[in-house]
């Protein structure tokens, strides 16, 4: 095959993976017109109860990333979760919803560079399976697929914790410190942040591979605000560089409906265990 017909058929495979790909409609809440400063969306646009239970991990990942981040910005950090959680991560859509994973890397454009961007994110979404809370102690760790291209860097693999949950048993490592910190995209109000340049200071913290996530690697800090019990919505920046999108949802409370005044709950008062989810809940498994 020439490069010119391969070139045509890698474009037309491309093109058919966007069109048809799995997307599911938006959810049924209002935007405000692109441009609309914080205080304005927050008064003419609050998210009502019923907005936040409209909100899914599926619903919220096809959205253009100019709408997920209205979502982001009217909602609160909520309380610092407790226990294991389901992740799910998707790069920044445009109004056409192609995907695009910026500064992360060097990527074609058009057809070619969004079929990249969705095979990335497919790895990503294989690799990481989502997070466990450790609120008492304000630290997480990451659950990380089994999977074999980790095993000839990691010698001392079955010392690893693993954790059983979800229906996955995945290894728990990355670790960070959690606290109520400045969103980057937000400053006027507090989010729920996750910084791994701590991670060294958390017991079991193992080099490699937990490096990579600090300051000497990929350098991750992570935010995440609230969108109802069990479901948070996050942001992933790699240095100063927003990289991409992420959902926490717990299968068990995740769909319920907010409790009265639960979406006002500051994620630094909120240290003492919730009775919907403890760490004691869950053990991890050697």
């Amino acid at each position: 095959m020439n490069p010119v017909t391969r070139r045509r058929v890698l474009n037309l495979l491309a093109t058919a993976i966007l069109v048809s790909g799995c997307r599911s409609a938006g959810p049924p809440i209002r935007f405000a017109p692109p441009g609309t400063d914080v205080t304005s969306l927050r008064r003419e646009y609050p998210l009502s109860d019923a907005d936040r239970l409209a909100l899914t991990p599926d619903n919220i990942r096809n959205l253009p990333q100019d709408q997920v981040d209205q979502i982001y910005d009217r909602l609160t950090a909520g309380p610092i979760p407790d226990g294991p959680l389901r992740g799910d991560l998707f790069f920044p859509r445009d109004r056409d919803g192609h995907a695009t994973v910026g500064d992360l890397a060097e990527l074609p454009t058009g057809p070619l560079g969004d079929l990249a961007a969705l095979r990335a994110e497919r790895l990503g979404r294989a690799f990481w399976k989502g997070k466990v809370f450790f609120r008492s102690r304000g630290i997480l760790r990451n659950r990380i697929e089994d999977l074999a291209v980790l095993r000839p860097f990691l010698k001392d693999s079955a010392s690893i914790p693993k954790l059983t949950f979800d229906g996955e048993t995945t290894w728990l490592l990355f670790p960070a410190r959690v606290s109520c910190g400045e969103s980057a995209l937000d400053p006027s109000r507090p989010s729920i942040v996750i910084d791994y340049a701590k991670g060294p200071e958390i017991e079991g913290y193992r080099p490699v591979p937990d490096k990579l996530a600090g300051p000497e690697g990929l350098n991750i800090r992570d935010e995440i605000r609230f969108v109802r019990p069990g479901f948070y919505l996050g942001r992933a920046y790699f240095g100063k560089r927003f990289g991409l999108n992420f959902t926490l949802i717990d299968p068990a409370t995740g769909g319920a409906a907010p409790r009265a005044g639960s979406t006002q709950e500051d994620c630094g008062a909120s240290r003492a265990a919730s009775p919907a989810m403890t760490s004691a809940a869950f053990s991890p498994i050697m």
